[in-house]
């Protein structure tokens, strides 16, 4: 027979223990298996973990003892004392669990433990990187900086800002510089825009990340709307429209006028799908009403459907192609919004994916550029066409005078 006074008790005792962590904090998200199971690698990191989330995962466990070294290093050559960096990552304990969407599962000993290794880790790396200094390791090695590099951008990667910030607070530096600089310094590749780093806050890297991508974007009006109907570059192409790179430093600024659609320029690499994937995942949970680089793209995944569909891109000079093969990169960039929700979009893309429908969808112009791609594709092509048509008026012609004649 079930106690119910137990019962009772036990269900209490789960409630009382049950410690949410999504709240406005929340700013490090697991990726949900819905999406991740498209890419299952462009979230995981392959050298080195950072944070709870993957702590003491297969293959990466060889790299706890070099953040050991690596921390060590940071704190000595800072003249930190340790107990400093314990005292604060213990006080902040509860903060910090409340930055990840999933509950942590360590205690707080292995926790402070995991933040502490971690975070001097990461700025020692960004000391070396920004005094050009290198450690005969073989994490110096070309790819294993990439790999590093890569890594420290995953969603599921990351530990607050504010608490390496406060970190490399504590710490004695000579030359003054602060950590949002060494930041910067280190992600340099993505500020095309030159952004100063005086302005700028963040949550942490993959968030740095997208501001660097929105390149200082002014909000728009957002409009609830149905997911857009855009054809591929090939069918558009086919209709009269063209296509145009433009020489901007910010990926979102396409334009649409005079039947030309202008992009900026782009390179589709082995990480691209990596960064854009791991920014859209973070806008679905963070930014749902900005959500500027789902937007993007999700355009780019309308335009792209296959390799002829790159071949324009690439010829119009619009899209680099290191990847070589473009089925690849169609297949690459045709999923990176799938199992995605987005509910209200930019105005100004709403405006731009009307414009460009309204045109594929005129009748007229698909005429005109079927003659055009059919029977004047070259001087001589089009004076045999215009030939034949003017025989035919003739043969017409000459058929009508018969009939009268014949009356």
């Amino acid at each position: 027979m079930m106690n119910m006074d137990d019962v009772v008790i036990h269900v209490k005792g789960v409630l009382e223990r049950a410690n949410s962590p999504i709240t406005k904090k929340c700013c490090i998200y697991r990726v949900p298996l819905l999406i991740r199971q498209l890419n299952q690698k462009a979230y995981t990191p392959k050298v080195v973990s950072i944070g709870p989330y993957h702590h003491n995962s297969h293959g990466l466990r060889n790299m706890e003892r070099h953040k050991v070294m690596y921390c060590k290093s940071f704190l000595q050559r800072t003249n930190t004392n340790m107990e400093s960096w314990i005292k604060y990552i213990a006080g902040k304990e509860p903060q910090i669990r409340k930055c990840y969407s999933d509950a942590i599962q360590f205690s707080s000993k292995k926790l402070v433990e995991i933040i502490c290794v971690d975070s001097g880790f990461i700025l020692e790396l960004f000391w070396i990187a920004h005094h050009y200094r290198t450690y005969e390791t073989y994490l110096s090695t070309p790819w294993f900086e990439n790999a590093i590099f890569s890594d420290l951008l995953l969603l599921e990667n990351q530990l607050p800002f504010f608490v390496l910030n406060d970190l490399f607070g504590l710490s004695v530096d000579d030359d003054n510089t602060s950590f949002i600089q060494l930041t910067f310094e280190y992600f340099q590749h993505f500020n095309k825009s030159n952004l100063s780093h005086n302005h700028i806050t963040c949550h942490h890297f993959t968030d740095l990340l997208r501001t660097f991508h929105l390149c200082e974007r002014e909000k728009t009006t957002r409009i609830f709307h149905t997911w857009p109907h855009i054809p591929s570059v090939t069918k558009l192409s086919e209709a009269g429209i063209r296509f145009a790179s433009i020489e901007t430093n910010c990926l979102l600024n396409l334009s649409f006028s005079k039947r030309v659609l202008k992009i900026p320029k782009f390179k589709m690499t082995d990480n691209t799908e990596m960064w854009f994937r791991n920014m859209v995942a973070l806008e679905q949970f963070h930014y749902p009403k900005e959500a500027y680089i789902t937007e993007y793209a999700l355009l780019l995944q309308y335009l792209v459907n296959s390799g002829k569909d790159v071949d324009i891109l690439v010829k119009e000079g619009i899209m680099e192609n290191l990847l070589g093969d473009t089925d690849v990169a169609a297949e690459k960039t045709k999923r990176l919004c799938r199992n995605i929700v987005l509910s209200d979009f930019s105005s100004d893309y709403i405006s731009l994916w009307q414009d460009l429908d309204a045109l594929y969808k005129s009748r007229s112009l698909k005429l005109k550029s079927t003659l055009r791609r059919d029977y004047c594709r070259g001087p001589w092509q089009t004076a045999a066409t215009f030939s034949a048509v003017i025989l035919l008026i003739l043969a017409f012609i000459q058929t009508v005078c018969s009939v009268w004649q014949t009356t």
